[in-house]
């Protein structure tokens, strides 16, 4: 069973692969709003995945995003996340993006807990769909 206060971190160097230009959500050279999505989900999903039921997993599923600062190529970016409600199988966290001078953005992200054989086949099932 699942409570909240389970923490989680995951880091990300900023290259030319992550950055807006290269992501398509802008034309700076700096961290790409997609990228630091991508980092607080990978937190928030490691940080629960051992406690899981084998076959089951979690799909995010709704995230409330700041992105305040820009980071550059070659620093830096970490995420701290923490678990902080549980309720059935809707998971609810809080994150914080940060380099080595400032936080670069704050979230709240929202998760549940699947089947994960279940999920792939609803996933698959659209192929086939009239």
């Amino acid at each position: 069973m699942l409570e909240p206060g389970i923490k989680g971190h995951a880091a990300l160097r900023v290259t030319t692969e992550n950055t807006a230009k290269a992501l398509g959500s802008g034309e700076l050279p700096v961290l790409a709003t997609p990228a630091v999505a991508a980092l607080i989900e990978k937190a928030c999903w490691k940080s629960v995945a051992g406690e899981l039921d084998l076959g089951t997993g979690t799909v995010g599923t709704s995230l409330s995003l700041a992105h305040t600062a820009p980071t550059p190529i070659g620093m830096v970016v970490y995420c701290d996340c923490e678990l902080t409600a549980v309720a059935d199988r809707r998971l609810t966290f809080t994150a914080r993006v940060y380099d080595d001078v400032s936080e670069v953005a704050h979230a709240t992200h929202e998760r549940y807990i699947v089947d994960n054989d279940r999920f792939t086949h609803k996933a698959s099932a659209k192929l086939n769909a009239d």
